[in-house]
């Protein structure tokens, strides 16, 4: 389906792109939307009204976040067919990536209602050109899983690929994903990106060894990892049931759980450290 923005009758929702700290980065397009729309909708009407008032507008608000996306989008349909002109911001930087956003497009587009993205600052992408790695070809992955288990399996399905990773993590988790990365990828070359924008704007450039060791306490605010692809061979990777099944054979036939554990690992070219942690995780 083809559809021009401008240049039919179609209704339309704007996705807007908001600062990931400086408000310098606030654009004029971004200004004159924002502005020129009759409804706001949002992630958090208290982060998107202070923005708001910074910025000088004045406009109402609705609230639209992960727990009522489906039902509040409907809402806003209703709305936008009427003719009110509605905007869509997320807390900092794009909707629909790692934020709210994705369901409320799928159920536009469905109704015939065209996006028109406002484009704006993004947290990745800064992380990514500043990190010193390729950047040719890369993969965004995102927040990794907070379970230890499922978080294992996301890295080790990542191994092999030899795109430039790109990871978001908050301060609470970033220690045991830090030493999660270095555990699966090894020392890989990395780049942590923290307060991007901001006035505490920081990059650490070394090895995953040396990142993981970081006193987490001195680690705040949002932050972006930045990976160095695989240069290895592609191999299968081997899925946790796997390494379940495998090591549960083992120690049917008599083996101990340790020396199963460690013939598993010699077996599959697994960290042996992870093979116990799949196996009494799951």
């Amino acid at each position: 389906m083809r559809s021009l923005n401008f240049e039919s009758d179609k209704p339309l929702l704007y996705l807007v792109a908001t600062p990931i700290g400086n408000l310098q980065e606030v654009s004029p397009r971004t200004l004159e939307v924002l502005s020129s729309v009759d409804l706001i909708a949002c992630e958090d009407t208290r982060v998107t009204g202070k923005l708001l008032s910074l910025l000088g507008i004045k406009k109402d608000l609705i609230s639209l976040r992960e727990h009522n996306e489906v039902s509040v989008s409907h809402d806003l349909i209703e709305k936008i067919k009427k003719g009110t002109k509605v905007a869509y911001v997320s807390d900092a930087g794009y909707p629909c990536i790692s934020d709210p956003g994705s369901k409320l497009v799928k159920i536009c587009l469905e109704n015939e209602i065209n996006i028109a993205p406002v484009s704006g600052p993004n947290a990745a992408l800064n992380a990514l050109v500043a990190s010193g790695l390729c950047e040719d070809h890369f993969y965004f992955h995102g927040f990794l899983n907070a379970k230890e288990s499922v978080r294992l399996e996301e890295l080790r399905e990542l191994v092999y690929k030899k795109e430039t990773l790109i990871f978001y993590e908050a301060p609470h988790r970033i220690k045991k994903t830090l030493e999660a990365l270095y555990e699966i990828f090894g020392d890989r070359k990395a780049c942590l990106a923290r307060e991007l924008t901001k006035k505490h704007e920081e990059f650490i450039r070394c090895g995953l060894k040396a990142m993981s060791e970081i006193d987490p306490e001195t680690l705040k605010g949002e932050m972006v990892i930045v990976v160095e692809g695989s240069t290895g061979e592609v191999k299968p990777v081997i899925s946790n049931n796997d390494i379940v099944n495998m090591v549960k054979s083992m120690v049917d036939s008599g083996m101990s759980t340790k020396d199963a554990i460690k013939k598993v690992s010699e077996m599959t070219k697994i960290n042996k450290n992870i093979v116990y942690k799949v196996y009494h995780l799951n």
